[in-house]
């Protein structure tokens, strides 16, 4: 790496990114435990209003959570954790009754696509039979992910987001879920089987509190995340914090989460399909990849943690390329802002967005992939000239969308 009189030291920088890290990850972890006490409430009296404020918390709790994507890949032990916390797309006929009309009868991928949990107190997975009588975190965790099937999403944020929304059985047209409250009344009970849903959510969320705040632990001082960046050195921890970043917005968010249902015109792809607060997700990966190259992250409570930044040693060491790098970012947050201003206004959410036959709407998230590859190549350009080393995932449907069809 050349050397630079104004260059922050490398160890600075990290020790800023683990502050970021570390904050970011305790607002997360509080943003369950808020999502908890309100699910508490609606378990305790079940209406509109309780519902209602659920789906608030869980839509709040989201916020951190997405920030904090930026530092997951080339962290491994923060990865190992992301799957019981943030997996989808969901088969949530595993969890729940289904509208089998827009969902389908049966999957050749998936024996357990309709196994509906609650409904059914044994469950056959392969050739063993599963006691779900009681419904409890042990049993989710057995079940997520169950045949070694991806879709068999039990637990994190998406199973309790179906268990508060249900369906979005609006296809691409405008409207979410819309669960009735009395789907968790003892008293008034819909859907059926409202004694073992209350088991079901109860035990999700409190295992989503438990996951999450195992994830912040990773960063505390001590912590497996912090150790391991350590015994990488220097140069191999700025590579991290650029692995992070780099596969954030190319694979995963500009491919498999935006590229992916834009291709098929699909709102199954859609990252939070069911509350349709995609937009959201999709604008807050971002804002947390901004936070973690600029060193500046706002917490809920207004307070800021800053500290020398990895751009700012981009910037003495590698002028050019920061530039470009900064340029990228000022303009992928701006073609997400404009769809999340275009969700925010009413005008249509983002399954609508990437409707087939909806030229406007999938102008609009074209443009933000489109961003979201050349941040990547700036990002790329940098590691360059810093002469780091990382390798950025991929995802079919930007490196070859031949393969991408739909699922089963």
């Amino acid at each position: 790496m050349p050397a630079s009189a104004q260059a922050p030291q490398p160890t600075a920088v990290i020790e800023t990114y683990v502050a970021i890290a570390r904050a970011m990850y305790e607002d997360a972890a509080a943003g369950t435990r808020e999502l908890a006490k309100r699910v508490d409430a609606l378990l305790a009296d079940p209406s509109d209003a309780t519902l209602g404020a659920a789906r608030e918390a869980w839509r709040q709790a989201r916020v951190p959570y997405q920030q904090t994507e930026g530092l997951r890949f080339g962290n491994k032990s923060v990865d190992e954790l992301e799957g019981k916390v943030n997996a989808w797309p969901l088969d949530e006929g595993l969890i729940d009754y289904v509208d089998t009309s827009i969902y389908g009868e049966s999957s050749d991928d998936n024996p357990l696509f309709r196994a509906n949990v609650i409904a059914n107190k044994r469950i056959r997975v392969g050739r063993n039979q599963i006691d779900a009588g009681k419904i409890d975190k042990k049993l989710l965790e057995r079940l997520h992910e169950a045949g070694g099937v991806e879709a068999n999403v039990a637990t994190g944020y998406h199973a309790i987001e179906f268990l508060l929304w249900g369906q979005d059985l609006n296809g691409t047209g405008p409207g979410a879920g819309n669960r009735p409250a009395t789907d968790y009344s003892l008293k008034a009970c819909t859907g059926g089987n409202c004694d073992r849903r209350r088991d079901y959510l109860k035990a999700a969320t409190a295992l989503l509190v438990e996951d999450v705040d195992a994830m912040a632990k990773l960063w505390a001082p001590g912590g497996k995340a912090v150790t391991d960046l350590a015994r990488s050195g220097e140069s191999g921890a700025l590579a991290v914090i650029l692995t992070g970043i780099g596969s954030l917005s190319y694979g995963e968010l500009a491919g498999e989460r935006m590229k992916l249902g834009l291709i098929l015109h699909d709102p199954e792809e859609e990252h939070d399909c069911f509350s349709d607060n995609t937009h959201n997700s999709h604008w807050y990966n971002q804002v947390g990849m901004v936070d973690i190259v600029r060193g500046r992250y706002v917490r809920p409570d207004g307070k800021v943690v800053e500290g020398p930044s990895i751009m700012q040693l981009a910037e003495a060491n590698a002028p050019e390329e920061a530039r470009r790098l900064e340029a990228a970012m000022n303009a992928a947050s701006e073609k997400l802002g404009a769809i999340k201003a275009r969700a925010d206004s009413g005008t249509e959410a983002y399954d609508q967005m990437i409707a087939e036959g909806n030229a406007e709407g999938n102008r609009i998230v074209q443009e933000a992939i489109d961003a979201l590859i050349a941040q990547t190549r700036a990002v790329e350009a940098v590691v360059a000239k810093l002469g780091l080393k990382i390798s950025v995932g991929g995802s079919d449907s930007l490196d070859d969308p031949g393969k991408v069809g739909k699922k089963g």
